[in-house]
């Protein structure tokens, strides 16, 4: 993917982002981090195609995707897989049936339709369930869920999926430390065993250094740094967060003096110093 001088504006004027130039190469793993407001969500629905920039050019696998008709528009996008922070699941649907989801963009018609009633692939949705400790939660209905499970459903689907690009949005903004890790560790075992493109959107640092081994920091809409992860130095993340003072968000830990930029520094994963 590459971004020439994107920008942003949304219809009220509110400029989200702008001069946003990155060129992200087949099967990276690249962590977007930066305070509130940021920018974040709105560079990931760019890079999906859900957002068309108001200004300069975004290229995926070489070409403009919004030169595309509405087929062309339709395979890429099938070949993109996108974890929200608010799973877009119907409640009444079932665990199974939002899974196998995932690869309606390969199906035929007839073949999506019919595993609403009877589901084509149990199994395999249940092996990426198992990943997130969800195996046996395949048959509920996605209403019986909490916030977290739902999370986790969605990341489900896109491992289901095998997409070529994997968006991930605050992916594990509602789950508990252990889960969080463990969640963000999936989305990078399938990048690493499919060879997929994963960009990560993520409020939590110290998931962000941990396992990606290359780190945007944006603030109001323009990227801030780029650099390697093993190159974020505490200085730079002291800009990044200037304006939420020392403290630097963390997965599960709420503000306090004692969460510092060195703290989130030592959690840096051994494979991506």
């Amino acid at each position: 993917m590459r971004l020439d001088d994107v920008g942003y504006v949304h219809a009220n004027g509110h400029r989200a982002l702008a001069g946003i130039s990155l060129d992200i190469a087949r099967g990276e793993r690249v962590a977007v981090i930066g305070p509130s407001g940021a920018g974040k969500t709105t560079l990931v629905r760019v890079l999906g195609t859900s957002l068309r920039p108001s200004e300069g050019r975004i290229e995926i696998d070489g070409g403009d995707p919004w030169t595309l008709g509405a087929s062309g528009l339709r395979r890429l996008r099938s070949r993109i897989g996108v974890v929200h922070q608010n799973a877009p699941i119907p409640p009444r649907l079932r665990v199974v049936t939002a899974v196998l989801a995932g690869r309606l963009g390969a199906w035929s018609t007839w073949k999506g339709l019919a595993s609403l009633l009877v589901p084509s692939d149990a199994e395999g949705a249940r092996e990426a369930l198992a990943r997130l400790d969800l195996g046996d939660r395949v048959f509920d209905r996605c209403d019986r869920l909490s916030g977290g499970q739902l999370q986790r459903v969605g990341i489900a689907r896109v491992l289901y999926q095998r997409p070529d690009l994997i968006l991930a949005d605050e992916p594990v903004s509602a789950l508990d430390p252990t889960l969080a890790d463990q969640s963000v560790g999936a989305l990078v075992e399938a990048s690493e065993t499919t060879g997929a493109t994963l960009v990560a959107s993520l409020h939590a640092v110290d998931l962000a250094l941990k396992w990606f081994p290359r780190t945007i920091g944006m603030k109001t809409g323009a990227v801030v740094f780029d650099r390697p992860t093993a190159a974020v130095t505490r200085a730079m993340l002291h800009e990044l967060y200037a304006t939420e003072g020392r403290v630097l968000p963390e997965q599960g830990v709420e503000p306090n003096a004692d969460t510092r930029v060195g703290n989130v520094l030592a959690l840096k994963r051994p494979g991506c110093q």
